[in-house]
């Protein structure tokens, strides 16, 4: 079965998984005026009879006339050659399905008459992300600390009310990725290169965890350089989606654009508090709201909807304490720009912005002003450990 280029079949893999997105005249192009051969690769949209239509990752439509002596094989999503792939049927493909189909292509630039098919099934697709995702947030997330080119290792802290330091280990084999300087989105993360990691950036890695806890050999990284704001609000204007802040490191004013997936939130009180406590180092007991008996700070109260202080521990760092803390961002109520008046006291993460762009809000946090009281040189870094997104519908780290 080495009728396919392995190189062909690894992007397929990897676009299987959704580790990256490439549209299929990226193989066109490789294929000569003179070239009998074209690859054609996408998710199968139709069948009708011996023809298959592709949808690419770019959107066009691609017919596939399937030829008689055409040979089909299954093989699963992370697979880097045909080793292990079994022999299937035409009958065997459904709508949904990924396929890298090559042969002839015809004179309308449109149509390839295939006789080598590979096909990744739906369902195992599906399989391969949900374990991606598990592996993901039982990752690690944090700050670069240090960069050690020689050996190939990465200090992160992870950041939150009891950080840990934890070393990733990279490889030749580990993945590495960079998000865009506007957008946190995983899919429109780049491929990238170790020596693009830099102290300050934010970054997430999945693979094996050491025993203790203290490291990871990676089999995947992404990062990248976001900004951590901790101020006031100067202005809102909902006609325009941006709001300005007064950088209380800085002293100086920050225009952040909001998009659609920029989230705004408001902290609830008591909830704030036993963050503001917490940093401080403190236990002390935050006063229950309408006459209810009080609880310790930091942890769920009466009336606030029950909301868990993050959950520390955990094999590095541990999968709660990312995990819980979005899960509590999800449920704090929402607030948007109009909800936003002058003086208000806000944290947020930001994407870095450019020379041509505004930094995009990924993260706003209003009702925060017992943390900036508290602890004002912290509150900008709180929500670091969950500013950045993971790939495959993950909530966030």
């Amino acid at each position: 079965m080495k009728f396919i280029n392995k190189s062909l079949l690894a992007v397929l893999s990897m676009l299987a998984i959704g580790a990256m997105s490439l549209p299929v005249n990226v193989f066109s192009q490789t294929v000569t005026a003179t070239s009998p051969t074209a690859i054609s690769l996408g998710t199968v949209k139709s069948i009708s009879g011996n023809s298959i239509t592709l949808t690419t990752d770019a959107g066009t439509q691609v017919s596939v006339t399937v030829q008689p002596e055409a040979k089909f094989v299954r093989t699963a999503p992370g697979h880097k050659d045909l080793q292990g792939a079994t022999p299937i049927q035409l009958s065997d493909v459904q709508p949904g399905d990924r396929m890298l189909a090559r042969g002839k292509l015809a004179d309308d630039g449109k149509t390839v008459f295939a006789n080598s098919i590979v096909v990744m099934k739906r369902e195992d697709i599906a399989q391969k992300q949900q374990q991606e995702q598990e592996d993901w947030r039982r990752g690690v997330s944090g700050e670069v600390k240090a960069v050690d080119p020689s050996a190939q290792t990465i200090t992160i802290s992870t950041g939150g009310l009891t950080a840990k330091t934890i070393v990733v280990q990279a490889s030749k084999a580990t993945v590495i990725r960079r998000y865009s300087s506007d957008s946190v989105k995983f899919d429109d993360a780049k491929v990238g290169t170790f020596d693009q990691v830099k102290v300050n950036d934010q970054l997430r890695a999945r693979g094996e965890p050491s025993a203790d806890g203290s490291g990871i050999t990676a089999q995947e990284i992404v990062t990248g350089t976001f900004r951590n704001i901790a101020g006031t609000v100067v202005s809102a204007d909902a006609a325009n989606n941006t709001v300005t802040i007064s950088d209380l490191r800085t002293k100086k004013p920050v225009t952040v654009k909001v998009g659609a997936d920029s989230q705004l939130h408001k902290l609830p009180q008591m909830m704030a508090m036993g963050i503001a406590a917490r940093l401080k180092g403190t236990t002390a007991t935050a006063p229950a709201p309408n006459g209810a008996s009080a609880a310790p700070a930091g942890n769920a109260a009466p009336g606030q909807g029950g909301w868990q202080r993050p959950a520390e521990g955990g094999a590095a760092g541990g999968p709660a304490s990312r995990g819980d803390f979005q899960q509590m961002l999800n449920r704090m109520p929402a607030v948007t720009i109009a909800d936003l008046q002058k003086g208000d006291a806000v944290i947020l993460v930001t994407t870095e912005g450019s020379e041509n762009s505004q930094p995009t809000a990924i993260t706003l946090l209003t009702g925060v002003e017992p943390i900036l009281t508290a602890a004002p040189s912290q509150a900008a870094m709180y929500l670091s450990p969950w500013s950045l997104s993971a790939p495959s519908g993950d909530a966030g780290p």
